[in-house]
């Protein structure tokens, strides 16, 4: 999976938000919404800024380095703390042509499954795919019920066997259960 959808009319894709500043020297601590962060915070790279609030902008990636599960990003555009500490909250975003396609039948990216519909193997329509969380034990489906509370879904060939993007829709085979 690659980066998740921003909301928008489909043309952006969210692949990180500043959570806050580290350091004196302009670093931000980001959480990475991508599952290729090393091709997306590369030196060089472009990245749309959206500001809580504010219209968009662009930041250039200067240096990037992993830590604690996120990445330490320093951008051109926010030389010190005060610069990147303005930044907290900002979305980070990348055209949806920017993302190629998988080469695997197998693999999907993120805002490939959000929206699908989620069914039963007897067709029985249990809701949509609101969002995809990376967790440390693998991905999660998170499955909007009318009427009922979000269903958690590992993102598993057993209990997730079929994915029909043409027809829209995903089937679950949960175990008894997962979805009660």
């Amino acid at each position: 999976m690659s980066s998740t959808p921003t909301g928008r009319t489909g043309a952006e894709y969210l692949v990180g938000v500043a959570v806050r500043a580290h350091g004196l020297r302009g670093e931000l601590v980001v959480e990475v919404h991508t599952d290729a962060p090393d091709e997306r915070f590369v030196p060089g790279a472009s990245l749309i800024a959206q500001r809580p609030g504010g219209p968009a902008g662009t930041l250039t990636v200067e240096s990037a380095r992993p830590h604690s599960g996120r990445l330490l990003v320093r951008f051109v555009e926010a030389p010190d703390r005060a610069a990147a500490d303005a930044l907290r909250g900002t979305r980070l975003l990348i055209p949806a042509d920017a993302i190629a396609p998988p080469e695997d039948d197998e693999e999907f990216h993120v805002h490939q499954l959000e929206g699908l519909r989620a069914e039963l193997e007897d067709g029985t329509v249990v809701g949509s795919v609101r969002e995809v969380v990376h967790g440390p034990g693998g991905d999660m489906l998170v499955v909007a019920r009318p009427e009922r509370s979000d269903a958690l879904v590992p993102f598993v060939l057993a209990i997730v066997p079929t994915v029909d993007l043409a027809a829209g829709r995903l089937v679950l085979t949960p175990p008894e259960g997962l979805l009660d």
